[in-house]
């Protein structure tokens, strides 16, 4: 089913605030100059421009025209959890490269992580994430056994896992985040382009079903002056964590 209008004019303001070509304090295009750009009426250019209103990403009101207020863009956990899902919201590509899956005894801290017995029998994967083929975060990721296997007769590269296990009927509904700074060890700096030692952002992850039963855990390293992270919060909301696609140029 093709993607409504309003939502594809809101995906390409994001790409241009995200990538920096709308920098913050920059006036937004006019609803003229969008009704021109992709042949719509009014109404698809309005809603587009009240989505990213409510998104917090432009500003402005009283008859004057909108600005741009930031770029990060704020994304509810369960696309957090899915880079893929992440990277299309942004207008850009996603891509990976599928470097390991494995199925190995779990260490004690893995275990810890999943509310398993040291030596279980877990599935371990290793994933070079790219956006715009820019290799971006290197994912390290251990599902429980019975999730994992499914992953055997999946082709890893062809898109979100997370899509393919839910579709398989896998609860991945909670998550914990912890995010910190690392220095980036041989792998991180031989896939990522950085170099040793360098620091990265690592987000550490804990997905759970809602009965609280722990899926996943990943270690997810990112370059930071790629993405960043940020906390939205307010008194009648719980806190939202968000990733910041930074443009390289």
């Amino acid at each position: 089913m093709e993607t409504p209008l309003h939502e594809q004019i809101a995906a390409d303001l994001r790409r241009l605030i995200s990538s920096g070509e709308l920098p913050v304090g920059t006036p937004v295009p006019s609803e003229s100059q969008l009704c021109a750009k992709w042949d719509a009426s009014r109404g698809p250019v309005r809603q587009a421009l009240a989505t990213l209103r409510t998104e917090g990403m432009i500003g402005g009101g009283r008859g004057k025209p909108p600005v741009v207020r930031r770029q990060v863009l704020s994304q509810p956990f369960e696309t957090f959890l899915s880079f893929s899902s992440w990277v299309h919201g942004l207008g850009r590509n996603p891509g990976q490269r599928t470097l390991e899956i494995a199925r190995r005894p779990a260490t004690a801290e893995i275990a810890d992580e999943l509310l398993l017995d040291e030596g279980e029998p877990v599935v371990q994967l290793l994933r070079l994430r790219l956006i715009d083929d820019t290799p971006t975060m290197l994912e390290r990721t251990t599902f429980v056994e019975p999730v994992g296997r499914l992953l055997f007769d999946h082709d890893c590269d062809s898109g979100s896992i997370y899509a393919f296990l839910g579709g398989q009927g896998v609860d991945m509904s909670l998550a914990r985040h912890l995010v910190d700074a690392v220095a980036a060890d041989e792998a991180d700096s031989e896939l990522l382009g950085v170099a040793p030692g360098a620091p990265l952002l690592r987000e550490q992850r804990r997905a759970t079903g809602v009965d609280g039963m722990p899926v996943e855990y990943s270690d997810d390293r990112y370059r930071p002056e790629l993405v960043g992270f940020a906390i939205e919060n307010s008194q009648q909301a719980q806190p939202t964590l968000a990733r910041n696609w930074r443009s390289a140029s």
